[in-house]
């Protein structure tokens, strides 16, 4: 078989296998066997570029980057929905319809995701395009961003018009909205308020394989087009399914206004359930002749509305205000609540978030606060209720020294979060460097989880990630500890028996082969997430070159700022960080990028050097690591030592101007691969 058609083999079969998984529910082949074919497609696409197919999967993992997005016209406009919270509004609604119309009318219900507007354009059964809603005429080119939610058919199937287009909303689900919270709040980032502003926030970044990891969703809603094949909406979401789309979780028809209220009921109780983000229903004529001679407002279409729920609210009492320190020492406030029912919990404890958040809400003393919990998942203080404040109630301050171990609290003028510098001798931030490290993310030590961490740190075997690798098999057999029942888990034993200190020692050993991008990421560099781990390292190579960088050198890697540079040279300056990366070296951790990463393909550029400029069509990191492939050099500014300038889509008009001047040879994308000898 030719690389040509093994590469159409695979981009065929992998893109049935996402079908089977995400449209259908109905895995066929192990996720280990996907990861393997896609491993193997993404070697031949590399080798022979020229063959990749418009509808690749392997597009779902990203690897672009866009500096701007494009401002696009929407073909028809994108409008959004009248709401409304009342009943007596959804009658009022019915009547109007039924009144312009002259005729008994059909309805469609749906629930109203809470994420962000997005419409899909589709031609000749290809994906090419997704804009946002923008100003409703035009919106933000989001394309490769929305390439890598897997929910998004890229080539479709059966029998469909040559364009249309197809309306939804992009989310993100609860699940993946807390795994997201937990990992900013790991780097001293400040957590999403809601799954709605983590979606909006994830489509508009600049690296695409970040969108990739972050696991957006997609929820299709309406069919727009010139020749649809059906005369009705419903039927044509049901068409849509056919053609590789996955269908809506909720739809119903209502034969009338009442109907559509017993679904309103039933979906204000049942939204507890869902795994997703919904805010109210949304109610659609049904027949599109209809919605066409009812038309549309400025603003609105007249032939549907939105009901929202109100979002559940209770007051509660204050009892008290715990502050928590984190694995990066920022402190946060926690109050302590009376138990109140909230949308199917109790709630006990919610978030103040940080010392501006508390003196916006002005907590006072035996306050009783207002907790809500509408479409979001977790339980938010939203007020004070002043009726039932005390008189000459104080406010609750905020603390000014750690309430761990004691040392003045500080605050960078830039961040709102409070924090405790003492990082490498207080508990809770040795604590959580420690279970950082071996997180399946990091080093991926899941043998000593479930509380083992918190008993060798309580036992001195363990006060830094370096202790980890002089633990014995005689220091660890035959440790137990005894953890009580709490927040309705029971009490358990954790036991240290033969097999599972020998699953210990044997993780420990095999973290040894882990890379130097989850190294680096693990080792809990304040604000070094696991993508800025992975551009540091393709960028410096070494742990030495890294540790070595000025803040100068380190801002020129992608998406590296100032706090982040002075984080990393605070982190090196200090010698008891740099005594446990000596440690770390000597039990044989990598600290160098893999050698197969930095193979060298030619030397045809040996000895010039380049800059690069603009957006291309795959990443600037890529793009300088195939410089270095070939022998070249990269450079970070023009000057008359550069060779050559790669200029990609927009290109800085002032960079261009100055390689003019000075001479120096513009290569398009195109130009470059011609020279290095590589077929695009």
């Amino acid at each position: 078989m030719s690389p040509q058609e093994e590469i159409k083999k695979l981009t065929d079969e992998l893109n049935q296998h996402n079908y089977n998984y995400y449209m259908l529910d109905n895995p066929v082949i192990s996720d280990e066997q996907f990861d393997h074919l896609l491993r193997h497609l993404m070697d031949l696409e590399k080798q022979y570029p020229e063959f990749i197919q418009p509808d690749t999967p392997t597009q779902r993992v990203g690897g672009t980057v866009t500096k701007k997005f494009a401002t696009i016209p929407h073909t028809y406009p994108m409008l959004s929905l009248g709401n409304t919270y009342s009943e007596e509004e959804l009658y009022e609604f019915d009547n109007r319809i039924k009144s312009l119309v002259n005729q008994e009318v059909e309805y469609v219900c749906e629930l109203k995701y809470d994420g962000l507007a997005i419409s899909l354009v589709y031609e000749h059964g290809l994906f090419v395009r997704a804009v946002t809603r923008g100003d409703g005429v035009k919106g933000d080119d989001v394309t490769a961003n929305v390439k890598t939610i897997k929910s998004v058919p890229l080539r479709l199937q059966g029998d469909f018009p040559d364009f249309f287009e197809v309306r939804g909303e992009i989310l993100m689900p609860f699940a993946r909205f807390e795994a997201l919270n937990r990992e900013r709040e790991e780097i001293g980032e400040p957590p999403f308020a809601n799954p709605r502003n983590a979606a909006s926030g994830t489509l508009k970044m600049q690296e695409s394989s970040e969108v990739a990891h972050r696991g957006l969703d997609f929820r299709l809603y309406y069919v727009m087009g010139e020749n649809l094949p059906c005369a009705t909406h419903y039927d044509s979401i049901h068409r849509l399914q056919a053609w590789g789309f996955r269908l809506p979780d909720v739809m119903e028809r209502a034969r009338n206004i009442h109907e559509v209220i017993d679904f309103m009921h039933k979906w204000d109780t049942e939204r507890k359930k869902l795994s997703f983000p919904i805010d109210g229903i949304v109610i659609k004529v049904n027949e599109f002749s209809l919605q066409q001679q009812l038309g549309m407002t400025a603003k609105n279409p007249r032939w549907a509305i939105a009901y929202k729920f109100k979002a559940e609210k209770m007051s509660t009492p204050l009892l008290s205000v715990d502050f928590q320190v984190g694995r990066t020492g920022i402190v946060t406030p926690v109050a302590n609540l009376e138990p109140v029912p909230l949308a199917g919990t109790i709630v006990k404890r919610a978030t103040l978030h940080n010392a501006e958040v508390m003196a916006a809400l002005d907590i006072r003393e035996g306050d009783s606060l207002f907790v809500e919990k509408g479409g979001e998942i977790i339980p938010k203080i939203v007020g004070v209720d002043l009726d039932k404040r005390l008189p000459g109630a104080q406010p609750v301050p905020f603390i000014t020294h750690c309430p761990e171990c004691g040392t003045p609290l500080q605050k960078n003028e830039d961040e709102a979060g409070t924090f405790c510098p003492n990082e490498l001798h207080c508990a809770p931030q040795i604590k959580g460097k420690l279970e950082h490290f071996i997180g399946r993310r990091a080093m991926n030590l899941d043998s000593l989880g479930e509380g083992k961490v918190e008993i060798l740190y309580e036992r001195g075997l363990v006060k830094n990630i370096a202790d980890f690798y002089d633990l014995t098999y005689s220091q660890l057999l035959g440790i137990e500890k005894k953890f009580p029942a709490e927040d309705g888990k029971p009490e358990r034993v954790v036991s240290f028996r033969e097999k599972t200190v020998e699953n210990i020692l044997a993780g420990i050993e095999q973290s040894r082969k882990v890379p130097f991008e989850r190294v680096l990421f693990a080792i809990g560099i304040r604000y070094v997430g696991e993508t800025t781990a992975k551009k540091l390292t393709r960028h410096f190579k070494n742990i030495d070159a890294l540790s070595s960088a000025t803040k100068e050198e380190l801002m020129e890697v992608n998406d590296v700022g100032e706090r982040v540079a002075d984080s990393i040279i605070n982190f090196f300056n200090s010698s008891e960080n740099l005594e446990i990366v000596v440690r770390l070296r000597k039990a044989g951790l990598q600290f160098e990028l893999d050698e197969h990463e930095n193979a060298t393909v030619s030397n045809i550029l040996d000895g010039k050097s380049l800059i690069v400029s603009g957006v291309f069509s795959i990443s600037r990191d890529e793009m300088k690591k195939m410089i270095e492939q070939y022998g070249g050099k990269n450079v970070s500014s023009i000057s008359k030592n550069t060779d050559y300038v790669v200029a990609g889509e927009k290109m800085g008009p002032e960079k261009r101007k100055k390689a003019e001047a000075l001479g120096i040879p513009i290569l398009s994308e195109e130009e470059f691969y011609q020279l290095v000898g590589k077929t695009e």
